[in-house]
């Protein structure tokens, strides 16, 4: 059975901004959870200190490469927690998640959270997916 998404928005504002309020999903096999993704590198060591842009871009690349892990991509996308150190910073840097995940032709549900920081000092952002397939 195919997987059916079927976007639940009562307001039209939040599908402009690139994500949906909420999101029945139907016929799905598989759940993947994925841990946070920041910026860092094969090693395991952090890449791009202070630089919101370049870390937003490999946290993506980061999330991809454990989708592709699991056999899906950013199309499998049904969730996604977006955590910052800085929510000013990162707003005008986040036409490059909104247009990875229009690229895809995906709107997943989406929280923004401002933290005091990450797990590993220095980061500036961190991503946290749920997908299905």
């Amino acid at each position: 059975m195919a997987t059916e998404r079927t976007a639940v928005n009562p307001w039209t504002w939040s599908a402009e901004l690139g994500f949906n309020q909420g999101e029945v999903v139907s016929g799905h096999t598989r759940t993947l959870y994925c841990s946070g993704q920041t910026a860092m590198s094969d090693e395991g060591k952090p890449q791009h200190e202070g630089d919101m842009a370049a870390q937003l871009a490999l946290s993506i690349d980061n999330l991809e490469a454990v989708l592709a892990g699991a056999g899906m991509s950013l199309t499998n996308l049904v969730r996604l927690n977006v955590y910052t150190t800085d929510v000013d910073a990162l707003f005008p840097h986040y036409g490059v998640l909104a247009s990875r995940l229009g690229a895809a032709g995906v709107a997943p549900t989406t929280t923004m959270l401002g933290v005091t920081r990450l797990a590993i000092p220095g980061q500036l952002i961190e991503l946290e997916g749920t997908a299905v397939a």
